[in-house]
């Protein structure tokens, strides 16, 4: 991550540690900067569907909060404006997924971001998120 153990937590690190459906899931924040983050999450058997493979609505998850990490980086607590998730092959439980967000672009208080999931080199899904920054400046705290 972009900071230290010492340093006091950043605006990603706030909103994830109050963020208690992503903590569910088993989503691990890996690496995170202006723009950008990478989280990890493991296909669990609560997550698959009737079809035995990963839920959409998990995959979604999981993209969703990457999207979140990477458009909450700059500081002003943002939010999804839009959002929407192309899956590409089936994901299974035991794999390890990967999300790779990438700011495309920020204008005003909107952005737009993209949101890659593999499996090792194998691409699950891809999303595209779009933000909006709110005047609130803060997350709520956890409980």
């Amino acid at each position: 991550m972009s900071q230290t153990a010492d340093a006091a937590p950043g605006p990603v690190e706030r909103m994830l540690a109050a963020d208690q459906a992503s903590r569910a899931m088993g989503i691990e924040l890996l690496t995170h900067g202006e723009g950008h983050a990478r989280l990890r999450m493991t296909v669990t058997a609560t997550m698959v569907n009737g079809h035995g493979t990963a839920h959409g609505g998990c995959l979604f998850l999981l993209a969703d909060t990457a999207f979140a990490c990477a458009c909450n980086s700059h500081g002003p607590v943002t939010v999804a404006a839009a959002a929407d998730i192309d899956f590409i092959a089936p994901a299974h439980e035991g794999d390890v997924l990967h999300a790779i967000a990438v700011e495309r672009t920020r204008f005003g208080r909107s952005g737009l971001y993209d949101v890659t999931i593999r499996r090792g080199d194998e691409l699950i899904a891809e999303f595209r998120g779009r933000s909006r920054s709110i005047r609130r400046t803060t997350t709520k705290e956890p409980r």
